[in-house]
């Protein structure tokens, strides 16, 4: 396995270990001419900011130059009364330096913009821990947990009855419980309704991710279904361009959650937070709207992937020396809300390819769906580092007062959607009805669907 530090991916690592930075991100499938790109552009920055720095000294220096005797006014002081005039030529060498001041300023701001484009395209860097490969074939599967319910070629299930089974669109159907038809005449193609136990299904897996982590120190969250587009781009998602998911708010700068990490990665931006106060550990519960842009063949039947849908998400700040440890106590708690649930699961790490921009680190859990007789990511957890903290100037100050960039965690509770596909699936009867997980019957207020 190649071997990565997971260091800061900062200026000072892109101008004096730019090799290592290219072969990390061409680990990821990332351009390494993008390092090289921004290199060029960087110094360029560099070197107009010296020339702007020396442009404004020297206006300084023409100001003290050309004030009047007995009073040091300056060119840009609000009043000249009662002294005596400027010398002509410091007056004009200093209003020619104020124009070539007026004119870097406008230079510098074109190259600071492509500058930071340029280096909000570098993802982060995989964690030295994480496998080599080039998409999801070269993912690991970690371990399996329950057995995948087995239904017998004859149609027979080894496991209750002798029937075929359905997938969870079939069985919604069948049921009165989701509703395609009107979803699409309403909103459009891959808009959905859900209706009377779908409805309680669903409200029935939030409450049951919300207790379960507010059980284990999470504080809840609900939190709004906008944010602007700083906020996406500070966690690592494009909101525009032609491999944006969002859906933006025309003429505004908002645009709608995909994921509630980005409203909870935004409540600290810009803050400093005192590291007795860490970690802190967030629940978002939001409606979540993607696109969904793209073609992906037998997968797109039903539920598993619309453009909206309700999500309990949770999210860690932390010491950096700490996030390790909080991404695997992260992973733990999406196996033991699925293990409450009965659902058969793997676990499975991600390759470098198959990692996506932000994360360093990241692991999927995929629950058995006997509808399409393999298995479908259902959780998934990163370790981001500090690669969203330096986007939006989250930092921690140490006890000896000395700060640094945070680091960020986020890992999926419950996507609802994906969720009722599991338990419609695993958990339906010969006759088509659905018997609901005793985690969820409190929730419910019964033990059957249908």
């Amino acid at each position: 396995m190649i071997y990565y530090e997971s260091n800061m991916l900062d200026v000072d690592l892109l101008r004096k270990e730019p090799d290592k930075v290219k072969k990390a991100i061409a680990a990821k499938n990332a351009d390494p001419k993008l390092v090289d790109n921004f290199l060029v552009l960087d110094e360029e920055w560099r070197k107009m900011t010296a020339e702007l720095e020396g442009l404004r000294a020297e206006q300084n220096r023409l100001s003290e130059t050309v004030a009047a005797p007995g009073g040091g006014a300056r060119l840009d002081s609000p009043s000249r009364r009662g002294r005596e005039p400027r010398p002509a030529a410091g007056r004009d060498a200093a209003k020619t330096n104020k124009v070539k001041i007026k004119d870097r300023e406008v230079d510098l701001s074109a190259i600071e913009k492509k500058r930071e484009e340029l280096w909000l395209k570098i993802p982060n860097l995989p964690s030295e821990d994480t496998p080599v490969g080039k998409d999801e074939a070269g993912n690991k599967v970690l371990r399996k947990v329950g057995e995948p319910r087995v239904f017998s070629a004859k149609g027979g299930s080894a496991s209750g009855g002798d029937f075929k089974p359905k997938d969870h669109l079939e069985l919604g159907e069948g049921l009165g419980i989701i509703d395609f038809d009107a979803g699409a005449k309403v909103a459009g193609s891959g808009f959905y309704y859900l209706k009377n136990d779908g409805v309680l299904l669903e409200l029935a897996l939030v409450r049951y991710a919300l207790d379960f982590l507010r059980e284990n120190g999470f504080d809840l969250w609900l939190t709004p279904d906008l944010a602007r587009e700083k906020f996406y781009i500070g966690t690592g998602y494009q909101p525009r361009g032609p491999e944006a998911q969002t859906y933006v708010i025309e003429n505004s700068d908002l645009g709608l959650v995909a994921t509630a990490e980005v409203t909870l990665a935004g409540i600290h931006a810009e803050e400093i937070l005192d590291e007795n106060t860490l970690p802190k550990l967030y629940a978002g519960y939001s409606h979540c709207f993607r696109q969904e842009a793209g073609a992906y063949g037998k997968y797109s039947r039903g539920l598993y992937r619309v453009h909206q849908f309700t999500k309990v998400e949770m999210f860690a700040y932390a010491r950096p020396e700490d996030s390790p440890r909080i991404h695997e106590q992260l992973l733990t708690l999406e196996e033991r809300l699925w293990q409450g649930l009965g659902i058969p699961y793997r676990v499975v790490e991600m390759c470098t390819g198959d990692l996506g921009a932000q994360a360093a680190r990241k692991f999927d859990l995929e629950a058995w769906m006997p509808g399409r007789e393999d298995w479908g990511e259902v959780t998934s957890t990163s370790n981001t580092t500090d690669y969203q903290a330096r986007r939006l100037g989250t930092k921690l100050r140490r006890s000896n007062g000395k700060t640094e960039f945070i680091h960020t965690l986020n890992g999926t509770a419950i996507a609802t959607s994906r969720g009722i596909i599991a338990i419609m699936e695993n958990y339906q009867t010969a006759d088509g009805k659905i018997a609901v997980p005793k985690a969820l019957q409190q929730y419910m207020g019964k033990d059957m669907i249908g």
